[in-house]
């Protein structure tokens, strides 16, 4: 292989790479990234056996085709390291593959590719087709809620509910509760039907390798895994197992209960303000909803008390919940400050109930009151 390569793109791809490269496996050869010359083009691959990557690198001169293993730690820091606009010829003769730059040279030692496991590509039909900004707001408005470290293996990812109207994603630790819905297109005689649960790195991957708001993000679902392309880059993931949790059950239609309209900027503000007294033993926020204002309070025996007054529109009768901060926090982080938040409360034993106008969905179990 012999090829002629920017360094701009290289490195875009290989920071994308080396997310997936795992720094301790009992296969060696995982830690390396794999670089691929055809006529069609130069690609850069890597895998864990759990999730792969496959990203297309643009602006490469190909004089020879072929492939190489490289180090992707070393690999990362000699293009990282070298300066702006650094051209690389990169070569190998089967036993030691020369990046050259016009200042530096580097022998790296060689390993066999075929020993590489493959990286599956996108597949021909049957997937959906979803925007770019939603796919963004899909994962970061439900990843957070996540469990990684739950015994119930399906907490630690994302729920993907594909049906006639579009798609919902899902994240929950049983504790609080994240959905997003919004539009997606099935192309190719895709089944509308799928319900993967995707492990929640695979989705902030999925994130972090999205283009620009006008690209379209192709997603396909297998028995035992799921794709996603976005541009020149292809995510494959093994789904988690297991049953996930009931969800639409933790949204149930409440009409005695008190819904108030609130701002998340402010609101948020509040919260953290409230939470400054609380501690790993006291951590709960009373929150107060009187006529006329929101009062949210926090105590512990070593840091306080702490009382915070938000004016809001409602005129009711007092209602009181006793919530973890924390998940508050959460959700209102990933909301732009000016959106408009309805908070629903029936009593202090009921979850809590968010939502805003464009398909979002938030549920906190309340905590015991003192």
């Amino acid at each position: 292989m012999k090829i002629r390569c920017p360094k701009e793109p290289l490195l875009a791809a290989l920071q994308s790479a080396t997310a997936v490269v795992p720094t301790r496996s009992p296969k060696p050869v995982l830690t390396n990234v794999k670089l691929e010359a055809t006529p069609g083009g130069v690609v850069l691959s890597a895998t864990d056996l759990e999730v792969g990557i496959r990203i297309e690198i643009e602006g490469v001169e190909i004089s020879a085709p072929g492939a190489v293993l490289l180090p992707s730690t070393r690999l990362m820091a000699i293009v990282r390291e070298s300066g702006p606009g650094t051209v690389f010829d990169i070569h190998s003769d089967g036993t030691a593959t020369v990046v050259k730059a016009p200042r530096s040279e580097f022998r790296l030692p060689a390993e066999d590719p075929l020993e590489f496991p493959s990286v599956a590509t996108f597949p021909t039909g049957e997937y959906f087709e979803l925007a770019t900004p939603l796919v963004r707001e899909l994962v970061k408005r439900t990843v957070f809620a996540t469990d990684s470290e739950s015994s119930r293996y399906a907490l630690g990812g994302v729920l993907v509910e594909f049906s006639q109207p579009g798609v919902i994603a899902v994240g929950t630790d049983g504790r609080r509760l994240a959905k997003m819905q919004g539009p997606a297109e099935a192309r190719d005689g895709a089944q509308a039907d799928a319900q993967p649960i995707v492990p929640a790195r695979a989705m902030q991957l999925i994130e972090r390798c999205l283009g620009g708001g006008d690209q379209t993000v192709h997603l396909a679902v297998r028995s035992n895994e799921i794709l996603v392309k976005t541009g020149g880059t292809t995510i494959s993931a093994r789904l988690v197992e297991g049953r996930f949790p009931r969800w639409r059950d933790v949204f149930p239609e409440r009409p005695d209960a008190v819904r108030v309209q609130l701002v998340a900027g402010p609101l948020l503000a509040a919260v953290r303000q409230a939470a400054i007294v609380t501690s790993e033993q006291s951590k709960g926020v009373d929150f107060s909803f009187e006529s006329g204002q929101l009062v949210l309070s926090g105590r512990s025996a070593e840091s306080g008390e702490s009382r915070v007054e938000l004016p809001i529109d409602y005129s009711g009768a007092t209602v009181r919940i006793k919530l973890d901060p924390r998940f508050m926090a959460d959700f209102l982080r990933v909301l732009d400050p000016a959106a408009t938040v309805a908070v629903e409360i029936t009593d202090a034993q009921s979850a809590c109930v968010c939502s805003t106008e464009d398909g979002y969905g938030y549920v906190i179990m309340p905590l015991a009151a003192d």
